[in-house]
């Protein structure tokens, strides 16, 4: 069961990784740019991955902080939805390039900072 929990928590970082790297292609691409997939896929890494580590709670001795994983959730929801809601715009506004970014440093922030 460690093992699965270290893959587990591997490919959550690697969605981690998706995310900041998508976030330096986004601001590389200059003003006007498309918005690049790699947001949804990597919010969708993450939130997969966290839910399976989620799931794999009840067998095992961590106690978890719901409130703390229940607003990551939100953070990670509100990145998918917003890269899906500009997604098929040809142009998307500078502001949302930042604000995905922002939001994946806020996501970084409460897994490191809330103990």
């Amino acid at each position: 069961m460690d093992f699965l929990h270290q893959l587990l928590l591997f490919l959550h970082l690697l969605g981690m990784g998706l995310l900041v790297g998508t976030f330096l292609l986004q601001l590389r691409g200059g003003a006007d740019a498309p918005l690049n997939k790699g947001w949804l896929h990597g919010s969708g890494v993450m939130l997969i991955t966290g839910a399976a580590m989620m799931a794999l709670d009840p067998f095992s001795d961590n106690d978890l902080n719901h409130t703390k994983l229940g607003i990551k959730i939100l953070v990670l929801i509100a990145i998918g939805g917003l890269a899906l809601a500009f997604l098929r715009k040809p142009a998307v506004p500078r502001w949302v390039g930042f604000a995905l970014g922002g939001l994946v440093v806020i996501n970084v922030g409460l897994a490191v900072f809330w103990t």
